[in-house]
């Protein structure tokens, strides 16, 4: 195995695979009209909701950050503080984040039962990452899919594009453990093999990237921002300082792992 080759790839979903955020909306919407029973929500809000997803860890924070938008509260507020913004909103709302994830999964779940085309229609992959994907299926490379997205919704994506990745290796949200800890197991069923492990991790959020830096036993974990997803330039200035995580540009990902650097 070449040091510029990983024998496991695991690889973020959203904002690394998948660009969903005209889905994120649409959806986003439908989950907040039965949250706060609201009529239909004006569309031009969207280019905000889109440019202020990189703020969003987790599903259940969508319908909030749209209330904190229909709420007044600036752009500039929610970039500087959003997770003190969404736990306000969520003690002043009396809400519970599990009910939020039910309505948000569950308008997912009704759309795909009634109108699955549509729905599949409403996301976009990003150039040549699936045919990256199909040769990684076809070599030597395990792939793992690690997100914080419902494992289901991913394997219809998936499917969709004529990938059929086994369900053990699409670890989402179900799981309920932090993507490093994901990693940890991942690495730890293969050390049991005796395989000699290499693993590339590719991720949008420098926060996830960051809390895998900080595990000492997962220093040998060689970490990528994917320069074309959720994040925001500051993200990206951070990761070009950052030792442990180099940043990754979508023209390398296509390609052989030695373009990678």
């Amino acid at each position: 195995m070449s040091l510029k080759t990983p024998n496991i790839l695991a690889l973020d979903f959203d904002g690394v695979i998948c660009d969903g955020l005209i889905e994120y909306f649409a959806s986003t919407k439908r989950a907040y009209q039965q949250i706060w029973q609201a009529n239909q929500i004006d569309d031009s809000l969207a280019p905000v909701f889109y440019r202020l997803r990189p703020v969003i860890e987790t599903g259940w924070e969508m319908p909030i950050l749209l209330r904190a938008l229909l709420l007044g509260i600036t752009e500039a507020e929610i970039l500087n503080d959003w997770n003190e913004i969404a736990l306000q909103i969520v003690e002043l709302e009396g809400l519970d984040k599990s009910s939020v994830v039910q309505k948000l999964d569950g308008v997912r779940d009704n759309w795909i039962k009634n109108d699955l085309d549509r729905w599949l229609g409403l996301h976009c992959f990003y150039p040549h990452v699936i045919e990256r994907l199909q040769q990684l299926i076809n070599s030597a490379v395990e792939l793992y899919i690690v997100t914080t997205k419902e494992g289901r919704f991913v394997k219809k994506l998936l499917q969709q594009q004529g990938l059929d990745l086994p369900v053990t290796q699409i670890v989402g949200k179900e799981s309920k453990r932090p993507k490093y800890e994901t990693l940890r197991i991942i690495r730890d069923k293969h050390q049991k093999t005796g395989e000699d492990i290499k693993i590339f991790f590719v991720e949008d959020r420098l926060p996830a990237l960051q809390q895998v830096a900080q595990q000492p036993d997962l220093e040998l974990v060689k970490l990528f921002l994917a320069d074309w997803g959720y994040n925001l330039e500051s993200d990206r200035h951070l990761a070009q300082q950052d030792q442990r995580i180099q940043l990754l540009s979508l023209a390398q990902f296509s390609q052989e792992f030695v373009a990678w650097g």
